[in-house]
């Protein structure tokens, strides 16, 4: 599949090693790309995104849910909505897939260094969260105390729960969660809270002067988000917004992800809310 191996147009061939079912629509995919492949993913930034192709089926921008492993393995989290995403369910092990990227501009994570980083994730917002959470937390001595506040609609659909859990245990790591409705019967031991993800702000006390803020998840959230945290005292250029679902094409040919004069695949998906705030009907 490799026909110009620097050319951001050019996939790279990708080889499914494996899939882990995260609920009943989500799994973990796991793609072994090419060596060629590799010198360009190893420069991937948590909040970037690549384009996964499957043949016969079509392609698709993801947040990768890690960096690259040592083996240059890769993690994509993706949830079956429609034509490509059930496709790549359907893909057996083995399969040869399509990967090229990152595109897009990730979290800044040199200027984010020395502070306290509080991460909201709602539903699937969680998987381009992860990548940020586990560089935060391999780096740990390098930032300020890390918190992770997740929401989900119920516990069946809270994804990397167990993964979570086990992070929070090590220490470094302050976890809350929260779903929408209260749990029919008994959790698995997992504790969590009733309600929607910004009631877990309502009373939080944690250093907003001094903090950065990341957020992903359904759009809805964004602004009441981002108007909380402002209150709060968190400074607007220290609200990092990823906005990876409106990604299309990737390198800014097609303009279905314009922002006002932005491009989400160019300029972000990443963005600071002082920049949205000047931009009418962003969020």
């Amino acid at each position: 599949m490799t026909l110009l191996a620097n050319h951001p147009d050019t996939p790279f061939a990708a080889k499914l090693l494996q899939r882990r079912q995260l609920s009943e629509d989500t799994a973990l995919f796991t793609l072994a790309p090419e060596a060629a492949a590799l010198p360009s993913l190893s420069r991937f930034i948590p909040g970037q995104f690549v384009q996964l192709s499957v043949p016969g089926a079509g392609e698709i921008p993801i947040s990768p849910a890690d960096l690259a492993h040592e083996d240059g393995t890769v993690d994509l989290c993706v949830r079956r909505v429609g034509h490509v995403t059930d496709a790549l369910h359907q893909a057996l092990e083995g399969s040869t897939l399509g990967l090229r990227g990152p595109f897009g501009a990730g979290f800044p994570l040199a200027e984010m260094e020395g502070h306290p980083v509080l991460l909201l994730a709602g539903g699937l917002g969680i998987a381009p969260l992860r990548s940020l959470l586990l560089h935060l937390l391999r780096n740990g001595e390098r930032f300020g105390e890390i918190t992770l506040m997740y929401g989900a609609k119920k516990p069946q659909l809270m994804l990397f729960r167990e993964e979570l859990a086990e992070l929070a245990a090590r220490g470094g790591l302050r976890l809350y969660l929260t779903v929408d409705f209260a749990p029919e019967e008994p959790w698995g031991g997992f504790s969590c809270a009733v309600g929607l993800l910004p009631d877990l702000l309502k009373g939080f006390s944690f250093d907003a002067a001094n903090s950065y803020a990341a957020i992903c998840g359904p759009p809805a959230l964004y602004r009441c988000l981002g108007a909380d945290l402002e209150r709060a005292g968190v400074a607007p250029q220290r609200i990092l917004l990823s906005l990876e679902r409106r990604m299309r094409c990737g390198i800014g040919r097609c303009c279905h992800c314009a922002l006002g004069q932005k491009l989400c695949c160019v300029d972000g998906p990443v963005f600071r809310l002082s920049e949205l705030k000047e931009i009418p009907e962003a969020l």
